[in-house]
């Protein structure tokens, strides 16, 4: 006995890849249904071996359907997600909406798999940043180890992150580096990312840090620990693909570099590569498609009293949204469901 399971924006990448995942993962699915806007009504979309013709979120009735997995940006979310779940269906929802709401669980399963529990409340569990997710799979060991006091992060994050239009628009402008007459100026993206760099992830707050990197420190309190303190500095780069980090942590007690390398090789969801050599390490391209966080470069920071350096790397539309969803999606069937 499987689940009857919804995907609300499954042309989107995250989407597509909620259903590529579903498949991969043999998630016991006795039905499922492919929702969209209007706009893409009947767009045809895999599932498997299988076609699936999307169906109208506006008019969809959820009632009868056990979960669904909402990639549709905060403001449909906010229109949709309540009403599938005062049907009774429960939502693991990718958009920021619901992250920081004391009565939904944000869930990262490697890390606190329990809180899948909390979900009644109002029937959503909300799934995190993606540069937090990778993050904090990477933490969670370590913190069980030694307790970690504070963590400075710098992100490199791929243009994936801001959806088809910023992988477009890294697409067209390195084109127009070599094409005249195909020059495209900057739109999604606040300066040219083609061979470039931006410090500058969602909107500027007050205190002169943007909301991706608020986020950071906010949703890795919620989902590990409230005592630990981040500060984190968020980059956009000219990746399609893939999330990296350069992770600083500064732990209670001393870990040894080579304790932390053997934790971490036998942690969930992660791959220990880490050779001191050329090539010894992950970078963005060599991570995509694969469901594992990657950790690199572990190494003593010898400027504090007890610090570890390492680096992180992920499919942000993987491990950064899809498949934690669908991890949570297992998670929930395998604590409180129980089907299939």
């Amino acid at each position: 006995m499987g689940y009857r399971i919804v995907v609300a924006g499954a042309t989107g990448n995250v989407g597509r890849e909620m259903l590529n995942i579903l498949a991969e993962r043999e998630f016991p699915v006795d039905e499922i249904a492919a929702l969209a806007s209007r706009k893409s009504l009947g767009t045809e979309c895999s599932f498997g071996d299988k076609t699936l013709k999307t169906k109208d979120l506006d008019t969809f009735d959820f009632t009868g359907w056990d979960i669904a997995l909402f990639a549709i940006g905060s403001e449909a979310t906010e229109k949709y997600a309540p009403k599938a779940a005062k049907a009774g269906c429960i939502v693991i929802d990718n958009s920021s909406l619901y992250r920081y709401d004391p009565d939904v669980p944000l869930v990262v399963p490697e890390v606190n798999p329990e809180a899948v529990e909390g979900y009644a409340k109002k029937n959503i569990i909300a799934n995190p940043n993606c540069s937090t997710a990778q993050m904090v799979v990477a933490l969670k060991p370590l913190h069980d180890r030694a307790k970690i006091k504070r963590v400075v992060v710098s992100t490199y994050q791929s243009v994936s992150g801001a959806g088809k239009e910023g992988m477009d628009e890294l697409w067209d402008q390195t084109k127009g580096m070599y094409v005249p007459g195909q020059e495209r100026a900057p739109s999604k993206f606040t300066k040219q990312i083609a061979f470039n760099v931006i410090p500058h992830i969602d909107k500027f707050l007050d205190d002169g840090s943007t909301k991706e990197e608020w986020k950071m420190v906010a949703e890795t309190k919620k989902i590990l620990d409230p005592s630990v303190k981040v500060t984190a500095t968020c980059v956009r780069v000219p990746v399609f693909v893939g999330h990296s980090e350069a992770i600083n942590i500064e732990f209670e007690e001393f870990l040894d570099e080579d304790e932390a390398r053997d934790i971490l090789r036998e942690a969930p969801g992660i791959m220990v590569i880490d050779k001191r050599e050329d090539g010894g390490y992950v970078t963005p391209i060599e991570c995509v498609g694969d469901y594992a966080t990657f950790i690199s470069r572990i190494r003593q920071d010898s400027t504090i009293e007890n610090g570890i350096n390492l680096w992180c790397v992920s499919d942000n539309l993987r491990k950064g949204a899809a498949l934690n969803a669908v991890q949570i999606a297992e998670t929930l069937g395998n604590r409180v469901l129980k089907k299939g």
